[in-house]
């Protein structure tokens, strides 16, 4: 059922979403719609671009039975979804320690539930980048104001030769998104970090540890790729006029799981047209069933 060269996969949509208040007081941010879906399916769909099928969604006590009931254990797409409780924000790297018996002997991506990722032939490149994964891989994106954001300097190989967080004088226009592949070895390195001054477990003293090992490196989505991060008010709304501005000229659906789940083979037409119909009061699931109906055709 699964690769090889397996990869388990984490979806972390934990977090108070303070920067979001009042919206979130009532629901997770990444319950939130961008677009007519809601956030989560666009980290998910790029797990599921990546051919990864075992996924761990960590989210808090409070926030977890709205995932189970919008997820479910992800067979109707052809995935296997576990849950796991953070119940506090204690650093993106506690991930690897909550999610250890998730990933096992495997190596891991990580995806942070409120990012977006949207550019040309991403599953190539995510695949491309699965199969060469020796260490820490990090993905960049250029930015116009990299003191904002964790930023990555490499060298001419890509390797990484400096990270720094929110610098005053960034050293690159580089900014590390919310997207991370790790070898097995992470789950090791995360339970020997020592918390923050903050009492969090942080992802950049984390990939540190692979830099000075020599072992991380950084892959520059160029252009024709987008990266936005949806944690305030404003970013959420240019997330969603984003969508829909490509969605409307393209007369495509970014981050439908479901035509994801039928196009890399993890269900059939007809169960994908099972699903579109489940909804067929929205232009979403109506487009779900005209897929399936296509690919269906074609074959």
């Amino acid at each position: 059922m699964y690769s090889i060269l397996n990869m388990k996969g984490i979806i972390l949509a934990g977090g108070s979403g303070s920067r979001l208040h009042p919206i979130t007081l009532a629901v997770s941010k990444q319950l939130l719609p961008v677009g007519d879906k809601p956030m989560i399916y666009y980290p998910l769909s790029v797990l599921m671009l990546a051919d990864i099928r075992e996924i761990l969604i960590i989210t808090t006590p409070h926030d977890l039975p709205q995932f189970q009931r919008l997820l479910g254990d992800g067979s109707d797409l052809g995935l296997h979804i576990d849950y796991a409780e953070q119940p506090k924000p204690n650093g993106i790297a506690e991930a690897f320690v909550i999610g250890a018996d998730h990933i096992g002997d495997d190596s891991v991506a990580l995806v942070l539930g409120d990012n977006i990722f949207h550019g040309p032939s991403f599953s190539k490149v995510l695949a491309k980048e699965r199969e060469e994964l020796d260490g820490c891989l990090l993905f960049g994106y250029e930015v116009h104001d990299p003191e904002r954001y964790g930023v990555g300097e490499t060298d001419k190989e890509g390797m990484l030769i400096s990270i720094e967080e929110k610098p005053s004088r960034p050293r690159s226009n580089r900014a590390i998104t919310g997207l991370y592949f790790y070898a097995n070895d992470v789950v090791a390195r995360a339970a020997e970090l020592r918390p923050s001054a903050r009492g969090e477990l942080e992802i950049t003293d984390l990939n540190r540890i692979y830099l000075e090992d020599g072992r991380a490196r950084l892959r520059a989505l160029g252009r024709g790729f987008a990266w936005l991060d949806t944690g305030t008010p404003e970013s959420l709304l240019q997330a969603a006029q984003y969508v829909r501005t490509l969605e409307e000229r393209q007369g495509v659906r970014i981050a439908c799981v479901e035509e994801v789940a039928l196009r890399k083979g993890f269900i059939g037409p007809e169960e994908c047209h099972r699903l579109g119909a489940l909804m067929d009061s929205s232009d979403y699931g109506r487009y779900v069933m005209t897929i399936a109906d296509e690919v269906a055709a074609a074959r």
